[in-house]
This record gives C-alpha cells, structure tokens and sequence, in this order.
C-alpha cells in the first residue's frame, strides 16, 4: 500500500514548466481558434506558386505558405484590377476567408484557385462605365457646339463694331444670326451634363 506522503515526495524533485498561455483570435463568423504564433528567430518557409484562374485569364502568383487570402488577394489587386473587396477567391469548391490561412487550408505549391468577381462589384463597375460613356459623349457633343457658336461670334462681333461705329446693319442679317444661335441654344439644351461637362456646358450657354 504506498503511502500519500512518499507519492508527494517523489514529485518534490521533479521541475515542471510554467503553464503555457494560449492566445486566441476570432475569426469571421463567430469561431474562436488559436493564433498562430510565429519564431521570429525562423527562417521563413520558401514561397510557394499558385495558379490562378480568373475568367479566361490564367496566371501565377508567389506568396509565402503562411499568408492568409486577404494578403493573397492584395497580390492579385495587379493582375485582376480587382479590389480586395471585389474578390471572390474559391479553393476545392469552397470561398475561402480573409482570415484564413494558405497552409491551414490546404494550399501548397502549384496549388490551383479561381478568382471571380463579386456579382455586386461588377453591376457597380457596369453601371460606372455607363455613366463614364455619358459623359464623354456629352463632352464631345458639346465640343462640337462649341466650334459651331465660335464662328457665329466672329459675325456677332463685327456687327457689335458696326453699330459702336454708327454703321447700319441689314436686319435679316442680325435676325438670321440670332436664329442660328437660338437653334445651337436648343442642341445645347438637350445635352445632360455631369460633373465637368456641367461647367463647360454653362460656360458655353
């Protein structure tokens, strides 16, 4: 039968380690995991290529194992003119995490992703280029009517100096002018202006 004061004195001897502190993260979706902890005394594991599928575009990118997808997405920001945010990035089937990271997830070197759009990005980026589209057409109709009306003010000044000069001006002549100017006012009216071309259309008006 031993005894509880031999059990105890046999552990007396022996050193243990202090208790180990565990730090943990949340990550997206409410799930608590441990922080990886890195030795900044190691020498960082080699990069690793990955191929990446976006669209009909394909392409590779280096990033280290231990990187998460939101540092591979800032990657593929060059090659996909795609903002982070505007990235869908899929590995085996499934849209993986900012938060989560390469190696965790399986990715390793020649490993093969897909990017996609998000479907709200690309309606934003279509609904934009509509509206760059309108407005370069808007710039370019109101450009024409700016050369149109620049030489009808040639005619507007020679007549302003014939009469400053008490020389008589033929009515037709100044009422056919005014027509003419009245019909570009009509063109410019019905021109829709944003932004800069607001101004060059108030300017002209």
């Amino acid at each position: 039968m031993m005894r509880g004061s031999g059990f105890d004195g046999g552990l007396r001897g022996v050193k243990t380690d202090p208790p180990v502190e565990l730090e943990w993260e949340m990550r997206p979706g409410g799930m608590l995991v441990q922080r990886r902890l890195l030795d900044p005394g190691a020498q960082p594991p080699p990069m690793i290529r990955l191929r990446i599928c976006y669209g009909e575009s394909k392409f590779e990118v280096s990033v280290g194992p231990r990187a998460t997808f939101r540092e591979l997405k800032k990657e593929l920001e060059a090659e996909t003119g795609l903002r982070q945010a505007e990235q869908r990035v899929i590995y085996r089937g499934k849209e993986r995490e900012n938060g989560e990271f390469l190696d965790r997830c399986g990715v390793k070197d020649r490993s093969k992703l897909v990017v996609m759009e998000e479907p709200s990005s690309r309606e934003r980026r279509y609904i934009e280029m509509r509206r760059n589209a309108k407005i370069q057409s808007s710039a370019l109709a109101i450009a024409a009517l700016s050369l149109e009306v620049d030489k009808y003010a040639a005619q507007v000044s020679a007549i302003e100096k014939s009469i400053s000069s008490r020389k008589k001006v033929p009515e037709l002549q100044i009422t056919t002018l005014i027509e003419l100017l009245m019909r570009q006012a009509v063109k410019l009216d019905g021109i829709v202006a944003e932004g800069d071309t607001s101004f060059q259309k108030t300017l002209l008006v």
